[in-house]
């Protein structure tokens, strides 16, 4: 199992609407948290390989109202 938190940067303030959209992403999003400073979400995510990482991260990147993402892999 792979675990991986992906940082947000959004272009909008519509919040909700974004934090909607990342919850239905398919095949991993654990949890989304909405956080105050350099970034607007850390997006928890679990699945089976860092491919599907990959993919999750590419939708969330790919969403209207998203700036910037930064993924990073938890090691243990």
């Amino acid at each position: 199992m792979v675990t991986a938190y992906v940082m947000v940067k959004a272009s909008t303030g519509d919040v909700d609407r974004l934090k909607s959209e990342m919850e239905a992403v398919d095949g991993g999003v654990e949890s989304i948290s909405v956080v105050a400073g350099d970034i607007d979400y850390i997006v928890k995510v679990r699945v089976d390989t860092p491919g599907d990482v990959k993919d999750i991260a590419t939708a969330i990147h790919e969403m209207a109202g998203i700036e910037n993402t930064q993924t990073y892999i938890a090691m243990d």
